[in-house]
């Protein structure tokens, strides 16, 4: 494996990247966003819906207006796999307010059954207010998607790791926590580029209620081509329905870092 080279303008490049978010003309043409009462979304569980049980699967979650803020009116609005056109769920009266949303009532506000819903479909939900007669949208919303039921046993075992960008691919383990089955291991990342991996593995943790993946930082070599403590951390999202890892690695070393790169975990 060739050395690799550290990232010495990544600082340059998002501080560039920062100030060119900050200004758009775009408009949303689903109502004004981020201004005026902002509505908040949380306790979030479940956050998917259960593909084994689509006639009784839900979401559900609570609508909160902040403290000392008052709207005339609230409601959701359901969208389907990022397309445009939104369709009126239901109508908020009183906050706090706790919403359920069945996968079934959510196909027949869309106009499908659901015999149309498949695997990976995503569902995003959104909150909207009315104050002094405008309409503002939450930046914060849900993408429910159509998911597989956790099974640790699926979810690892022998894996093949790939990132075209970082320039590494090979076979490594995951092995889950004998005490917390959403808490597994990823032994091989740095063995699979010919380095001596003394250290790791690389600890991740999947979110229960809706199999995202945080990557603890994680030293997984002491020596890497010259530098230092080699270690990954980072975030992803597994598909439960058949064990992959879509993850994204930010890696350094004590001198600095490399950067962040794609990585995909497949299932031998």
């Amino acid at each position: 494996m060739q050395m690799k080279n550290l990232n010495i303008l990544g600082l340059i490049a998002a501080m560039v990247m920062v100030f060119a978010s900050c200004s758009t003309n775009d408009e949303d043409p689903a109502g004004l966003r981020g201004v005026a009462v902002v509505p908040e979304i949380t306790d979030l569980n479940p956050a998917v819906f259960d593909s084994n049980d689509m006639g009784n699967t839900y979401v559900q979650f609570t609508v909160k207006i902040p403290d000392g803020e008052s709207v005339s009116s609230g409601s959701i609005q359901v969208s389907y796999n990022g397309q445009k056109e939104r369709v009126d769920y239901t109508t908020l009266n009183s906050f706090p307010a706790t919403v359920k949303i069945s996968l079934a009532d959510l196909a027949e506000k869309l106009g499908m059954s659901l015999s149309d819903v498949k695997l990976g479909d995503v569902f995003t939900i959104e909150v909207l207010t009315t104050s002094n007669g405008k309409t503002y949208r939450s930046n914060a919303s849900i993408d429910a998607a159509v998911v597989c039921a956790y099974n640790p046993d699926l979810v690892t075992g022998s894996y093949h790791a790939k990132s075209a960008d970082w320039g590494s691919e090979g076979d490594v383990t995951i092995t889950v926590d004998p005490t917390d089955q959403y808490t597994v291991y990823v032994s091989g990342l740095e063995a699979i580029e010919g380095l001596n991996e003394d250290q790791g593995p690389l600890k991740m943790l999947v979110n229960p209620l809706d199999y995202s993946v945080t990557a603890v930082k994680t030293v997984l070599a002491s020596d890497a081509w010259g530098y230092h403590n080699l270690a990954y951390e980072g975030s992803g999202k597994l598909s439960t329905c058949d064990g992959t890892y879509a993850m994204s690695f930010a890696i350094s070393v004590d001198e600095g870092d490399f950067g962040t790169y794609n990585f995909v975990l497949t299932k031998n």
